[in-house]
Parts: structure tokens; C-alpha cells; sequence
């Protein structure tokens, strides 16, 4: 009898519980389904923002919308804004008058009628009042005003109690964080955008498997045909559920949304590899060796396999298998009790 056989009839298989079952083939270039979170990454999420205080007039887009830049989102009525309006113009106005003192010094400076000093301190002042527009000017922009608006601002000096906050890039929207209204200070959230493609999607994988992915691999999604790719592995372990994260980036023709939990197998083997998928209880340790016990004509045999991907219920195996072969998923520790009587 070999060394790693066990001789056994049907009716003491049966005894001591052995059940058996066909082992499955199983896809060699890809792992065991993982459970799939679906994100929208951090790069792609933004906050649009108040730019001065005031109240929410009202809400131009909804949670969910479809959005393209320049698209209004929200109208403030907001003192603060006329505040920066009228400062604006009226350092228009002093730089004007600068000017215009700077001209005349400068006549009467060719004309020896003042001192130098007189002519540096109107340069200075003229300098300063210049500094000043282009200061409030700047507030302006910040606050959303375009430089055609701030141009005709400055032509008819008609000011607006309301400001209108537009979209900075064609996004969805993910929140409305305000209701109208509602008083907001400045740089108060007000609706949070996001492109939605690409996407992430973040797998858990256990930690015993982690060592056949790597960064780069393909990724196939359950009831989506797009695949995706591995742009990180995580260096740290969860320790409530022992599982690595695995990111991977996928495109979105729409039908991905974040929050999705979905399922997804990572590409990490050669094609040409034989693989196997049997129940978990199916499989032996013996140190860092996994074997599976195979049927035979008198008993079971322990064949060496290597293990290729295992989760809570399943593992996936390559070597000396064939589908054909029954494999030992009950009964298995009795089977190893009388191989190591045997084998002493």
C-alpha cells in the first residue's frame, strides 16, 4: 500500500461520513469572487462653497443632476456682496482722483512749481490706489463675478444684492448641504459635485491571498462587462475581518454608482494553468503543503496541490486533478487520522 493511501470500502467510507464531489474548473487567470465596494475617488469629489456670506435664495440643482459648468446652483442674497461691490467702485473712484492729482504734479513738477518729494509721494499714492482696484477686484472674482459683469459693473455702477454661485466643471451632484432660506457665513458647504468616471472600486481581499495580486492586474466585475485595473494594494491589514484592500479604477458608462456593493475575481495566474474549485472542507494542511484526498478503486489517495485562492467556502487548487476525479469534502480528518496511524 502506498504511503499515502487509504484503503477503505464503500461501507467504512460511509461509516466514517466520507462524502466526495467533482471538483469544478475554475477560471486560471482570475481569483475567487471578492466583495466589491464601488467609490468615487477622492480626486474627483469637490465642494462648491458660499463666497460671502448671506441667505440662501434658492437651490438652481438637485441631488443627483447632471450639471455643466458655468451652470447656476445656488442664489445668495448677501450684504457682504454689495459691501465688496461698492468698495470696488469706490477704489475706482480714488484711483481716478490719484491719477488725476499724479498729472497735475507732474505739470507742476516740469514747471518747477513743486519739490520733488511732492511728485514721489502722488507716484506712491497712485501706485497704491492702482493695488487697491485690482485687490477688490480680485474679491469680486472670488465671489463668482465674471470680468465681463465687473466691467459692467464698473460702467454703471449698478449693484446687485444677489449673487448667483455657478458649477466650476461639468459633475453630478452628490449632496445639496443647504436648504433656502438658511443663512450661510462665508465658506459655508453648499453642494458637493463629483465626475462619477472613473470610479473606484474597493475590494477586500483576505490576507492569505494577497501575495498573487499586484498592482496593475485586471479586474472583471459581476453583471458588468467593463474591467477594471489594480492601481493599489494596501500595506495594512483590517484587523476585525483579516482582509487587505485591494483599489481598483474601472470605467462607468453609468451603470456603476457609488455605494454599489457588487462582487469582482482578479486577474493574477498564467492562462494555460489548470484550476480547480472545491468546497473549503475539502482541502489538508500539512505545514506549509496542501494536499486533497482523491478517490480511487479501494480507498482514497492524498494528492499534493497547490493552492491558487481560498475565501470562507471555497478554495481554488491546481495540480493532479481532473474533473472526473471525486474529491473527499466530509470524512476528511477521519481519513487523516488513519493516514498518520499508517504512517508510524
Amino acid at each position: 500500500m502506498a504511503r499515502d493511501d487509504v484503503k477503505l470500502s464503500d461501507a467504512q467510507a460511509r461509516n466514517l461520513g466520507v462524502r466526495v464531489t467533482h471538483p469544478i474548473a475554475s477560471r486560471t487567470d482570475l481569483t475567487l469572487p471578492y466583495p466589491v465596494q464601488i467609490v468615487i475617488p477622492t480626486p474627483q469629489l469637490w465642494v462648491v462653497s458660499a463666497p460671502v456670506s448671506g441667505m440662501v435664495a434658492n437651490l438652481r440643482a438637485g441631488r443627483g443632476d447632471r450639471i455643466s459648468a458655468g451652470q447656476p446652483l445656488v442664489t445668495l442674497e448677501s450684504p457682504s456682496f454689495v459691501s465688496q461691490q461698492r468698495d470696488y467702485l469706490h477704489a475706482i473712484a480714488q484711483e481716478l482722483l490719484a491719477a488725476q492729482q499724479l498729472k497735475r504734479n507732474v505739470d507742476l513738477f516740469e514747471g518747477k512749481a513743486v519739490p520733488q518729494r511732492v511728485l514721489e509721494t502722488s507716484q506712491a499714492e497712485a501706485r497704491q490706489a492702482t493695488l487697491v482696484v485690482a485687490e477688490r477686484r480680485q474679491m469680486l472674482h472670488l465671489s463668482g463675478m465674471s470680468d465681463e459683469v465687473i466691467s459692467r459693473l464698473a460702467q454703471e455702477a449698478a449693484i446687485s444684492g444677489t449673487l448667483t454661485v455657478n458649477a466650476p466643471q461639468p459633475a453630478s451632484v452628490v449632496d445639496v448641504m443647504v436648504s433656502p432660506g438658511q443663512r450661510v457665513e462665508q465658506s459655508t458647504p453648499l453642494i458637493k459635485l463629483a465626475r462619477l468616471s472613473p470610479l473606484w472600486a474597493e475590494i477586500a481581499v483576505p490576507a492569505a491571498n494577497i501575495r498573487a495580486i499586484r498592482t496593475g492586474a485586471s479586474v472583471e466585475f459581476e453583471n458588468y462587462s467593463t474591467p477594471g485595473k489594480v492601481i493599489l494594494v494596501s500595506e495594512t491589514i483590517d484587523p476585525g475581518t483579516q482582509t487587505i484592500l485591494v483599489r481598483a479604477e474601472v470605467p462607468n458608462d453609468g451603470e456603476l454608482h457609488p455605494g454599489q456593493t457588487t462582487a469582482a475575481r482578479i486577474g493574477f495566474l498564467s492562462a494555460d494553468e489548470s484550476a480547480w474549485e472545491i468546497p473549503y472542507s475539502g482541502l489538508v494542511r500539512r505545514g506549509e503543503q496542501t494536499s486533497v484526498f482523491v478517490a480511487f478503486d479501494g480507498g482514497f489517495r492524498l494528492v499534493s496541490v497547490k493552492l491558487v485562492a481560498e475565501d470562507q467556502d471555497h478554495v481554488v487548487v491546481s495540480g493532479p486533478v481532473t474533473e472526473q476525479d471525486e474529491i473527499a469534502i466530509g470524512g476528511v480528518s477521519a481519513l487523516r487520522g488513519i493516514l498518520s496511524g499508517l504512517g508510524q
